[in-house]
């Protein structure tokens, strides 16, 4: 690798006014990894972008995941008692 701490993997969500990146990244010495989040959001003027990132190292990878999948199970729980599942989870729920 060129530059150590070069991002390896990265994945685009785009959500209306924000898009989401989700990068892997390799430390300095290229034998370890990290993800980073970012926010990337118009101002309210639509010109500038504000961003926000996150760093997660791999000792908290599996409290993350946990922590995230714990809050989307309680919201996809609550969202399906009032009707209001997103159309994907909706279509993932009938097809499993």
């Amino acid at each position: 690798m060129e530059n150590n701490r070069d991002e390896v993997f990265s994945r685009r969500v785009r959500a209306g006014k924000r898009t989401y990146f989700v990068d892997v990244r390799s430390t300095r010495s290229g034998h370890d990894y990290y993800l980073t989040i970012t926010e990337s959001k118009r101002s309210a003027e639509g010109e500038e972008k504000e961003k926000f990132k996150i760093f997660l190292y791999k000792e908290d990878f599996e409290k993350f995941r946990a922590a995230l999948n714990e809050a989307l199970d309680f919201v996809y729980q609550e969202l399906a008692k009032i009707n209001a599942l997103p159309r994907q989870r909706e279509n993932y729920i009938e097809e499993n």
